[in-house]
């Protein structure tokens, strides 16, 4: 059974590896669900490949600086980056209103689990590099 779907996802922990949660793809919808306890976030699936473009052209760590869809992020991390007008989408590849935030929550650890990036596993302030 192929890795990935809703019959088979990935099992991932945040950065610090105290949650745990699971993503798969629904090729149909072009999103990537993430179920955490039992709350469902939707990212567009052009994420993973635009993020890492992104690192790779930073060419360093940056910080992932989660922050929830209502709070500001810390400028220069991935949860802004994630979010601004000029990454390729335009704007937010959260998809699923009032839970659209926490995308340099959930997306890194996948990534990681994808062999696209390096990830830290520090209690607080946890970056990431593309390899």
């Amino acid at each position: 059974m192929e890795l990935g779907t809703k019959e088979n996802p990935w099992n991932l922990k945040t950065a610090p590896l105290t949650s745990e949660y699971q993503m798969w793809r629904d090729e149909e919808k072009g999103i990537i669900v993430c179920k955490v306890g039992s709350t469902i976030l939707h990212y567009d699936q052009r994420c993973i490949d635009d993020l890492h473009a992104m690192l790779k052209a930073h060419g360093d760590w940056m910080e992932l600086g989660a922050a929830d869809e209502g709070k500001e992020p810390k400028a220069g991390t991935v949860e802004a980056w994630g979010r601004d007008a000029n990454n390729p989408i335009g704007g937010w590849y959260g998809l699923k209103k009032g839970f659209r935030g926490r995308f340099g929550m959930y997306v890194p650890p996948l990534m990681e689990k994808l062999g696209l990036v390096e990830l830290e596993h520090n209690p607080k302030n946890n970056r990431v590099r593309a390899i």
